[in-house]
């Protein structure tokens, strides 16, 4: 498995967002979501980032070797997405 690079802008949105971050399926493909959204697994590949860190779902390890901000789900993503939705009925994510 090679490398999978991390964009500085990403860096520094999990930085900023003071939470760890994964990369797993959704609907558009590869998602960049909280793992307050998509739990992290003990299968994931770990990418420390400061004090947090970027998990990578193994699943998309084998596709990924750039993790970029058009990876981020915006919140209207995440409830659009049946991948994900499902969350919301578990009380895993608080709409605002």
């Amino acid at each position: 498995m090679a490398d999978i690079i991390v964009d500085d802008d990403v860096r520094q949105m999990i930085l900023d967002a003071k939470q760890d971050y994964r990369v797993c399926t959704a609907c558009r493909g590869p998602a960049l979501v909280p793992i307050t959204v998509k739990p992290a697994k003990p299968s994931d590949i770990i990418i420390p980032i400061g004090d947090y860190k970027l998990y990578i779902s193994i699943v998309q390890s084998e596709y990924v070797s750039r993790v970029s901000m058009d990876m981020l789900y915006s919140e209207n993503d995440i409830y659009s997405c049946p991948a994900l939705s499902t969350l919301r009925s578990m009380g895993w994510i608080d709409k605002k």
